[in-house]
């Protein structure tokens, strides 16, 4: 039996705090060991959001070596090469992102950004959860198509 092969998914955010960090874990979560999950912001925080990691442990989703970068370690001689880069804030969307090695599939998933709501701390966890629900569906969706693409594949290889 080959195991199959795993993908690497890189999302990308403005700071790297919030959406793009969830969006990490949940893909990681979702694809049950086929996809690598990272992510990285093009100006970066430098911290993820007490938030994001709230929510988060709230689903008992891992938080552990979760840290916000820079886009450029991705894009360095010695990186991981990725298979699929989506940004998922409107402004990583419309800036020059760096050439990535391996000519990855690229995609917008744009999501509200839960760390610019202000307000009380009980509207804040409300944005939150929201982010982290609006991103499951795409996810969940991404992972189930590539599931059968891969079986699809594994059946062609085997003359099926």
């Amino acid at each position: 039996m080959t195991a199959e092969r795993v993908y690497n998914v890189l999302f990308l955010c403005t700071g790297n705090s919030a959406r793009s960090i969830l969006a990490e874990v949940l893909i990681e979560h979702w694809s049950k060991g086929r996809f690598h999950g990272y992510s990285a912001g093009s100006f970066p925080k430098g911290a993820v959001h007490a938030l994001a990691l709230e929510e988060l442990e709230r689903h008992h989703l891992p938080t552990t070596g979760l840290r916000s970068k820079s886009w450029n370690e991705f894009a360095r001689s010695g990186a991981p090469v990725m298979d699929f880069v989506f940004t998922v804030c409107d402004q990583a969307g419309d800036e020059a992102c760096p050439v990535w090695p391996g000519n990855p599939v690229t995609a917008h998933w744009g999501v509200a950004d839960p760390a610019a709501v202000d307000g009380t701390g009980a509207e804040q966890q409300k944005a939150f959860r929201a982010c982290l629900s609006c991103a499951r569906k795409p996810h969940q969706d991404f992972c189930r198509l590539a599931g059968r693409q891969s079986r699809s594949a594994g059946n062609q290889a085997q003359g099926r």
